[in-house]
């Protein structure tokens, strides 16, 4: 019996070493089970990380000066905290997958700063100036005017208006400076359109002429562009679609959706192709509510009445060019 009980304790024994010697080799392999991202095939990194692999290089450069590497040897590096963000910014997920994926040996609260600090440098002004801007003078306003009118017909356009839906966590109802500045009704949609003024052309409620309607048919396929680009932002970037909800604050949340139309400006301007089109993803288009919806008396609105008058002169001048066509 004693020999059956020193043998059980030997094995026990035994076991607890192998069980412990395991552990310790699982734990120095991490490191080496990180795949380097840089080694995929063009299409799956652009899959990941929505950059191609030069551009992400470029990104890490111009966040260079802006995120101050930590001196101690456990410190995260540049590079995988530009990866991890735009993972994250990429798939909407949640911070612990993106850490524990084979790119990334993080915790959360590791890739919570990465993306805060990622985030924070994109948005510094003179990145952000650089990539997000209206045009700068009237030789730029004019070459954007032509092309619009080139792509759509439509005269005079130098840019078309629309919004689109970001869920966020509700904010607190704690208000102060530091906390939340405004009441959550504040963040609310309304889906209350645009009015119409003489430089925001609406499309036409209930269209009787022939010129109203053929004025609609050129503005909602003018009005198409933004609601298009509107679509494949949230595409690229699935962190922006209703149904991932941006666990933030709402200025938090704010720099993430500016972040994202940096890189997707970005992508554009470098010709990053959308490799995941099969994706299919939803944009909202916003009704419009003229201002007859919301003043009694439209007699008294100068800007309604210019409003109308641009808007009547283009439908005649469509309708007037539809007819000479004919002829």
């Amino acid at each position: 019996m004693a020999n059956f009980d020193e043998m059980a304790m030997l094995f026990t024994i035994d076991n607890v070493y192998e069980h412990e010697h395991a552990m310790d080799v699982r734990q120095t392999r991490i490191p080496e089970m990180i795949s380097d991202p840089f080694l995929l095939t063009d299409r799956l990194f652009i899959k990941n990380f929505r950059l191609s692999k030069n551009l992400v290089r470029n990104v890490i450069e111009l966040l260079q000066t802006r995120i101050v590497s930590k001196s101690r040897s456990s410190a995260i590096d540049l590079n995988t905290k530009v990866l991890v963000t735009l993972n994250f910014l990429a798939t909407g997920s949640y911070q612990s997958p993106i850490g524990n994926s084979r790119f990334a040996a993080l915790s959360q609260p590791t890739v919570s700063r990465c993306i805060s600090e990622v985030v924070e440098a994109i948005n510094h002004p003179e990145i952000f100036n650089e990539w997000v801007k209206f045009p700068k003078n009237l030789n730029e306003l004019t070459e954007i005017r032509n092309e619009f009118y080139r792509e759509t017909g439509f005269p005079g356009v130098i840019g078309c208006i629309d919004c689109t839906h970001v869920a966020i966590v509700s904010p607190s109802t704690n208000l102060n400076l530091n906390e939340n500045q405004n009441p959550e009704y504040i963040y609310v949609n309304r889906d209350s359109g645009y009015p119409l003024r003489q430089w925001l052309l609406t499309p036409i409620t209930n269209p009787t002429t022939d010129a109203e309607k053929l004025f609609n048919t050129k503005q909602m396929s003018t009005r198409s562009i933004i609601e298009r680009c509107n679509g494949v932002l949230k595409m690229r970037f699935r962190c922006l679609l209703k149904d991932r909800i941006l666990h933030y604050k709402p200025e938090k949340a704010s720099s993430i959706i500016n972040a994202c139309v940096v890189l997707h400006n970005m992508c554009i301007t470098n010709n990053v192709p959308m490799t995941y089109e099969h994706d299919i993803e939803e944009h909202e288009i916003l009704g419009i509510l003229e201002d007859q919806e919301i003043l009694a008396d439209n007699n008294r609105n100068i800007e309604l009445t210019l409003g109308r008058q641009q808007r009547d002169k283009v439908a005649r001048y469509y309708f007037i060019d539809m007819v000479y066509k004919i002829k």
